[in-house]
Order: C-alpha cells, then structure tokens, then sequence
C-alpha cells in the first residue's frame, strides 16, 4: 500500500469521527492525535491513524473500525459472533455464512459493516458487510456477511 498522502485532521472532522464511531459502535475513540493517510493505488480510500495506530479506515466512503481498532475497544453494535469452526476461514478473508454465527449483538441491517468476532475471547478476526438484517444471520446455510478486511491483509499489517 502506497502512501498518497497525510495531514493531521481537523478538530470539527476529529469530532465528527468520533460521533459517528459512537452512534454506530458505541466506542468513544480516545487519542490526542488523529493523522488520515491515503493511499495511491489500494482498495482502501484512507485510514485515520489515532495516536499512530491504524484504528479507523473508510470502506465505500463510510469510516469504522479496523480490526485492530476494533480490537481495542469493547463493542456491543453491529457484531457478529462466530464459532471456533469458523475462525480460520475468517481470519483468511472468507465471507462469513450462517452455518458459523452463533449470535448477532445490537440492531445490524442490511447493508451495515460489521464487526466479525470469534466466540471464545472476544477477538475481532474480521470487518464485514451484512447481506442480510441481524435477526436472519441464524440458521443452516447461505452467505449472510461479504468479509472487507481480515487479519492478516494489507490492511491489517499497515504499520501507519
């Protein structure tokens, strides 16, 4: 991933960062310096390094967690909670199907990123598009979340 650009945000966009982040996640993001990085040539429009770690990036325009962000705060919207069976393939860029949801936490629409969680720690593998509302997530078969960010990618080893 190459570095386009980076300028340090404003405090009206730090604002409206975190507010967004709050209402979507129920995170309160805390970090003394917010840094946008955008990239030349990547899948990734931009990524918000808070304090220097990559926490937020813009999927299709729309800012939220990375995995590591995620991973710093505790969550209760928007997460989809997945079996031991299923970590492995999370954690290498599948899409989730239903058959490894063992729960959906707070309201998910269709449409909505997501936070992929695995069951046992807590520990985000991956963030997703929900294909489905929450309350369908449950049951035998079908791919119900598109996996846009996982361990392991370019993303996730970006080092800010």
């Amino acid at each position: 991933m190459q570095v386009k650009s980076r300028h340090h945000l404003r405090s009206d966009a730090v604002a409206a960062l975190e507010d967004g982040l709050e209402e979507k996640l129920g995170v309160d993001l805390e970090g003394e310096a917010y840094e946008r990085v955008e990239f030349e040539d990547a899948d990734l429009e931009e990524v918000v390094l808070v304090d220097g770690e990559p926490q937020v990036a813009y999927f299709d325009g729309e800012a939220f967690l990375t995995v590591r962000g995620a991973n710093d705060y505790e969550i209760d919207q928007r997460v989809v909670v997945v079996d031991a069976g299923a970590v492995s393939f999370v954690s290498g860029g599948a899409d989730v199907m239903r058959p490894g949801i063992t729960a959906v936490r707070g309201d998910v629409s269709d449409g909505n990123l997501v936070v992929i969680a695995e069951e046992s720690h807590g520990k985000v593998l991956a963030i997703g598009r929900a294909r489905v509302d929450g309350e369908e997530m449950l049951g035998d078969e079908g791919k119900v979340v598109d996996s846009i960010h996982h361990v392991g990618d370019d993303l996730y080893e970006f080092a800010g």
